[in-house]
């Protein structure tokens, strides 16, 4: 059996920016990976947005983490020379009733330290991009978009740097905690070839699959691991190049941030994403969910033409909650909370992940130290 110091499962942009953090401070780290290279599940599937910070609760994860992130993320870009655009958006009341939630909207970003919205007039917003239709907005001048498989081989390219190694198509398939460390066994998805390892450190990052993986841990207390819910989120392009500079969200929906304008580093528009509560992980995109963004779209951009979307991709957010309750925050659960030692399990890591990656490194690290 070998022995690895740290095994992280999932080679998503969170597992890449924790292998990073912890192969910098020269701990031994392997990544495993069920597939065959970097980033194929929510990392790869997402509108690849820096996020401000501006929609969570006060003290939340997803505020801190959402904030801390987005500062070490532009720098981390300009670094390592990952494309970026602080491009800014536009939250977008599209009627009267919704210029009250803009107010709430600006209140709860102040307090999680986002202190540069600027609110908008309709007539404002409209000087801005005068495409938009609006009755008012909040600009967002440090929200942007970023490569993100970019960002994940330059997490990829500092953490073998350091020492880090990854093995790809090696999937974690069950754990035990023992007196001094966890014994984990692997199995090859091509090949069904186990493989036993022994690792002081084991960080679950498997994203969608994190339930799963805590799961097969003997030693663990199944109180501390939640069920597997998935939002689906599909998104449609449109032809030709936008009107618009800024990214366009409408004010929130419930289990999302509305269909939203997002804009790709070549200046390709794209919407979405929706919400559609599935059982599985199928990422096909249903043509027919198209004729429900029109209407949504043309609230504030009238001259989306008919027959002008087409299905782009779609991810699936691993949610920790159903549909009709309260969104959850970020669960990231180390020896503190459950008891293991060296075990670190994080669960529902949706957005804000991207933008957060770095500081939930960071946090995780910390953890690993206290362990």
């Amino acid at each position: 059996m070998e022995r690895v110091e740290c095994v992280i499962a999932g080679g998503g942009v969170i597992g890449l920016a924790i292998a990073r953090e912890l192969a910098m401070r020269s701990i031994e780290t392997l990544v495993v990976e069920a597939a065959e290279t970097i980033g194929t599940g929510t990392s790869s599937r997402n509108s690849e947005v820096i996020h401000a910070g501006i929609y969570y609760p006060q003290d939340s994860l997803k505020a801190r983490f959402c904030v801390a992130g987005r500062r070490a993320l532009y720098a981390f870009a300009e670094s390592h020379g990952v494309a970026y655009a602080r491009c800014g958006k536009l939250i977008v009341a599209t009627n009267e009733d919704q210029i009250g939630t803009l107010t709430t909207i600006a209140s709860r970003a102040r307090a999680n330290g986002v202190d540069d919205l600027v609110e908008l007039s309709a007539a404002e917003a409209k000087s801005r991009e005068p495409d938009l239709s609006c009755n008012g907005a909040l600009l967002s001048p440090s929200t942007g978009i970023i490569d993100s498989h970019g960002l994940m081989l330059a997490l990829l390219g500092d953490a073998q740097d350091h020492g880090a190694a990854i093995a790809f198509g090696t999937r974690v398939v069950s754990g035990e905690v023992d007196g001094i460390g966890l014994r984990l066994e692997t199995i090859g998805v091509e090949n069904d070839r186990r493989y036993e390892l022994h690792t002081s450190i084991f960080v679950n990052a498997c994203g969608l699959d994190a339930p799963a993986v805590a799961s097969t841990i003997a030693g663990l207390p199944q109180r501390f691991v939640p069920r597997a819910r998935y939002a689906k989120g599909n998104y449609f392009s449109a032809p030709g190049r936008t009107p618009f500079k800024h990214l366009i969200y409408p004010v929130p929906e419930e289990g999302g941030l509305g269909v939203h304008l997002t804009l790709d580093l070549d200046g390709r528009m794209r919407f979405g994403p929706d919400v559609e509560w599935v059982e599985g992980i199928d990422y096909s995109v249903d043509p027919q969910r198209a004729d429900r963004f029109y209407a949504e779209i043309r609230k504030y951009w009238p001259d989306l033409a008919d027959e002008a979307l087409q299905p782009a991709y779609c991810g699936i957010r691993p949610k920790l909650m159903i549909d009709g309750e309260p969104a959850a925050d970020f669960v990231i659960e180390g020896p503190e909370t459950h008891g293991v030692n060296g075990l670190v399990n994080l669960f529902g890591i949706e957005s804000p992940g991207l933008t957060s990656c770095l500081a939930i490194a960071r946090h995780v690290s910390k953890m690993i130290e206290i362990s």
